[in-house]
């Protein structure tokens, strides 16, 4: 089978597409023919090995999983003799990362639990656009956000897979929402349900003087008492990523300004896959869409990561790995 193998930290121009024998199927496995994988900030840190935890986590000097991607949908070919929830033949899609990556491929092997049935409604595309960005949307907004009806939220980094899937989840909550991103992205954005769009480059929506309800940040690359002075009392900044040194900020400061301040702030401890079931609900019921970049083909995964890292893509990168 075709994969991407990444030798060492650096830049894209390290992937080498290769072929190498393919996997079979542990007795809790299922291979999995790959018909759709995506761009995550994963793939982007571990191509360049920055930030360096990530090298503590994944391979000090170079990576120990030599295939990136964390994200998938595709069909069953084999399973292992212990698997009880799916039969070759089924579509699956999933967030794969609990258990493992690798979706950078043609095939994968990797327990049944890490995928689930895919909504007969999507693409394979669409699919693999949905679990990891709209679970941090979903995660972000509701189950720490505490969203209620009435709300005003601003998205940083709107433009993105997760922003993109925010907005039309915020808006089925009834709130009123500001997405910032790059004047390019703005004009595309806007079809999604953003009452208004902001240029980062242009107005800093921090000094605006307008205060939020929910601050759900894609990028955190500002002080915590910067975004504090925009919420309103008893508001709430949440973070799904961005700058690790902002990021531990918040993780040593958000007690205090709990407790001085009384506002929240908090990160995002995603959990793969979880309540799909709402997220599929909604795209059911024509409330969600998910917004594609690409799709890009297989050989073009360098391209597509280096789009993704320099922050060009409205919307989800998605590779089509099988026509």
């Amino acid at each position: 089978m075709k994969a991407f193998l990444q030798e060492t930290y650096g830049s894209v121009q390290n992937l080498k597409l290769t072929n190498i024998p393919k996997s079979i199927p542990k007795e809790n496995e299922v291979l999995i023919k790959i018909y759709a994988t995506s761009i995550n900030d994963y793939d982007w840190s571990m191509i360049r090995g920055k930030p360096y935890i990530y090298r503590l986590m994944y391979g000090i000097f170079k990576p120990k999983n030599k295939v990136l991607g964390m994200e998938l949908s595709g069909i069953i070919e084999q399973i292992g003799e212990k698997v009880s929830n799916f039969k070759i033949g089924d579509e699956v899609y999933g967030d794969i990362s609990n258990y493992g990556f690798g979706s950078f491929a043609e095939y994968l092997c990797i327990d049944e639990k890490a995928v689930l049935p895919k909504p007969s409604n999507l693409s394979f595309e669409e699919a693999t656009a949905l679990p990891h960005a709209g679970g941090l949307a979903l995660q972000g907004l509701l189950d720490v956000g505490k969203l209620t009806p009435g709300k005003k939220v601003l998205i940083n980094g709107a433009g993105g897979g997760m922003g993109i899937l925010a907005v039309q989840i915020a808006i089925n909550e009834e709130a009123e929402v500001t997405g910032v991103d790059s004047a390019e992205k703005l004009e595309g954005m806007k079809p999604y349900g953003f009452k208004e769009v902001i240029d980062y480059k242009s107005t800093d929506f921090t000094k605006q003087g307008i205060l939020y309800d929910l601050i759900l940040d894609a990028k955190t690359n500002r002080s915590p008492f910067k975004y504090l002075k925009v919420l309103e009392p008893n508001g709430s900044y949440v973070t799904v990523g961005g700058s690790l040194l902002r990021l531990l900020q918040i993780l040593f400061l958000k007690r205090w300004i709990s407790l001085f301040h009384k506002k929240h702030f908090e990160i995002v401890a995603l959990k793969p896959n979880k309540d799909m079931n709402i997220l599929e609900k909604l795209v059911e019921e024509g409330k969600l869409k998910t917004a594609l970049d690409g799709p890009f083909m297989l050989e073009q995964i360098p391209v597509a990561i280096k789009r993704f890292g320099e922050g060009k893509h409205l919307g989800k990168v998605v590779i089509s790995v099988t026509q």
